[in-house]
């Protein structure tokens, strides 16, 4: 069974039960042990959601709805995902994480998607109105990246309906990543990392699916590789 180590974050009990559901083990990573001690034997690594990155982490200057940022958890997360990115763990980044993977990899990010992205779409879709699986808008996959294949039946055609809770995206793309989905705005819903094993980072919240399982077949994958990276298999 492979061990996934997960950022902490405020809401993590649906990150877990994804993963334990999926068939995998759950570490959490607080940042209150070394880094070498707390990624000894995890297989892969997830990178969750919260608060924004801080701008000056990607060379910007705080836009005036930019808060709650949190430089520790900032720099924590850089530190895991350059350590995993070194050992070509498998990575998957949910919404603040696909974030902190564009501008881990070099990347830059919209600050705010209602003031700087002109006729977007509703990205925040919050409670107490939304139910954090409510279905938001669709997006559109590339039909040859690693999401598409992983998420299978699910896409019809080259489509699927997701959930959303963000105010931010990316906006620069990173040298190395590859979009390999959008909304129909424009705004980037997912990234990969063709030279990586398994580099993914997606924009909505799949794990808040684990009950009904929508996205299992994402979560079932990032698995097998990070039971593969666990053993050593290329």
């Amino acid at each position: 069974m492979a061990i996934i180590g997960i950022t902490l974050c405020r809401k993590m009990e649906d990150y877990r039960q994804a993963i334990l559901h999926a068939g995998g083990e759950v570490r959490v990573l607080d940042g209150l042990t070394s880094l070498d001690e707390a990624m000894r034997g995890v297989g892969g690594v997830m990178l969750t959601g919260g608060a924004d990155v801080e701008p000056s982490r990607y060379g910007e200057a705080p836009h005036p709805t930019v808060d709650d940022v949190e430089p520790d958890r900032d720099a924590f997360e850089l530190r895991v995902t350059e350590w995993a990115r070194a050992r070509r763990l498998p990575i998957l980044g949910i919404c603040r994480g696909i974030q902190l993977l564009n501008v881990a990899y070099g990347g830059s990010l919209v600050q705010d998607i209602p003031s700087q992205v002109p006729g977007a779409l509703g990205h925040s879709l919050t409670p107490p109105k939304h139910q954090a699986y409510d279905l938001a808008h669709e997006i559109w996959v590339e039909k040859d990246s690693l999401l598409a294949r992983l998420l299978g039946e699910r896409l019809v055609g080259d489509t699927c309906e997701v959930n959303s809770r963000h105010h931010q995206a990316v906006k620069a793309v990173a040298p190395g990543l590859r979009v390999t989905a959008t909304a129909p705005d424009g705004i980037v819903e997912a990234l990969e990392d063709p030279a990586a094993r398994f580099v993914i980072g997606v924009q909505w919240h799949p794990e808040n699916f684990w009950r009904t399982g929508e996205f299992r077949s994402v979560f079932e994958g990032f698995l097998d590789e990070a039971g593969k990276a666990t053993s050593g298999t290329p």
